[in-house]
């Protein structure tokens, strides 16, 4: 997958299944991740160059992106603005 302008593509973080105290957490009370890993980035938009790049590990609004299934993954697209932060 490549994507285009100022698109990234993610792949999620795996949902928590232990609390820290372990309780574990069934899926229907699993929360969205947001924080994934960069797969691929596209060339950039306008003219502007692409801050993050593929490997690093972002953190990403509880509601960004779309969610797609490439070949039995799980991937986040979306755009350069939707990552808060660079870990």
């Amino acid at each position: 997958m490549k994507p285009i302008a100022d698109r990234v593509i993610i792949k999620p973080a795996p949902a928590e299944e232990k609390t820290k105290g372990g309780i574990i957490i069934p899926d229907t009370a699993k929360e969205k991740p947001q924080r994934g890993e960069v797969i691929a980035v596209g060339p950039g938009k306008d003219g502007n160059l692409m801050t993050v790049t593929a490997g690093d590990i972002v953190l990403y609004g509880k509601y960004s992106g779309q969610e797609i299934s490439f070949e039995g993954q799980d991937y986040l697209i979306m755009r350069e603005d939707e990552i808060l932060v660079i870990l």
